[in-house]
C-alpha cells in the first residue's frame, strides 16, 4: 500500500494528494495535512494521483471542505478517481462536496 501524502505544487493554491486514500492511511494524512490546510482562501487539491479510496477517504473530503470553509476558504477538488465518484453518489454526499472530474 502507497501511503498517502498531501502535498504543495508549484502553483499557488493548489495541493496534489497522492496514494492510497483509505481507512489505513487517513489519520496519518489527516494529522499531515494540518501544516497545509485549512487556509483563508480558495484550495484546488488534485486527486489525480490516489490510487484507491474508500468511504474513510470520502470523509476526510468532506473534513477538509467543512474546515476550508469555517476558516473563510473554499476548496474545490479536481481529477477525482471514478471510485470516489461512485462511492460519493451511494452516499449522498457528491451534492455537498465541490467535486469536478478535471
Amino acid at each position: 500500500m502507497t501511503p498517502a501524502r498531501l502535498q504543495a505544487t508549484d502553483q499557488p493554491g493548489r495541493l496534489r494528494l497522492e496514494g492510497a486514500l483509505e481507512i489505513a492511511t487517513v489519520r496519518s494524512l489527516w494529522q499531515q495535512s494540518g501544516e497545509l490546510l485549512p487556509r483563508p482562501e480558495e484550495v484546488v487539491i488534485d486527486l489525480g494521483g490516489v490510487t484507491r479510496a474508500d468511504s474513510a477517504g470520502v470523509a476526510l473530503l468532506i473534513h477538509w471542505t467543512r474546515e476550508q470553509r469555517h476558516h473563510g476558504g473554499s476548496v474545490e477538488f479536481v481529477n477525482i478517481p471514478d471510485q470516489m465518484q461512485a462511492i460519493a453518489r451511494v452516499s449522498g454526499v457528491d451534492t455537498i462536496l465541490p467535486l469536478q472530474r478535471a
